[in-house]
């Protein structure tokens, strides 16, 4: 019975009251937290939230500082990298240039020096040959006297053992060959 009489309590209650709209004590304490929360959150949460922007905000726009600061550093990098290959290229070409220079200047030279040689070769081959010459020559009067005495001794009919007097005659006899044929 009690619970039949709650039922009919619970449903004579629930005719006068609609669920879709709430009692107005409960609309006034759901304003009064909902206030207090939005107060509690904007003093104290908000702030922080706020804070960490900035301080986000404030780190990628230093990072992007720093990263363009980076750029310009690491481009100054390059171009001083690239001033000093150029300037290490240009040294390289007046080295290998100066090389160039001084390997036409050794042949030059070493040219100068194998005709110097030559010369001194061929001079010394022509004093060479000069003084055999000179000697064949000095060989062939003292042959020729010889042969020209002993021919003459056999046409004359006497030996010419003089010596001296046969080295006049052959000296004068080639003397005059020597004239005649000037």
């Amino acid at each position: 019975m009690i619970t039949t009489r709650l039922v009919l309590a619970a449903a004579e209650e629930t005719e006068d009251i609609n669920p879709l709209i709430p009692h107005t004590a409960e609309i006034i304490i759901s304003l009064i937290v909902f206030a207090l929360i939005f107060f509690l959150l904007k003093k104290t949460v908000i702030p922080m939230f706020e804070k960490a922007y900035a301080e986000r905000t404030a780190a990628i726009e230093g990072g992007i500082e720093e990263a363009q600061a980076a750029q310009k550093e690491a481009q100054a990098a390059l171009e001083q990298y690239t001033a000093q290959l150029a300037g290490a290229r240009h040294e390289a070409a007046a080295i290998r240039e100066e090389a160039k220079e001084q390997g036409a200047q050794i042949i030059v030279e070493l040219r100068a020096q194998a005709q110097v040689e030559s010369d001194r070769i061929i001079a010394t081959a022509h004093a060479q040959v000069e003084a055999e010459r000179a000697q064949v020559v000095a060989q062939l009067k003292s042959e020729v006297g010889s042969m020209a005495t002993a021919l003459a001794g056999r046409i004359v009919g006497e030996v010419l053992d003089d010596s001296a007097a046969q080295k006049r005659t052959v000296e004068r006899f080639i003397a005059e060959l020597e004239e005649s044929a000037n």
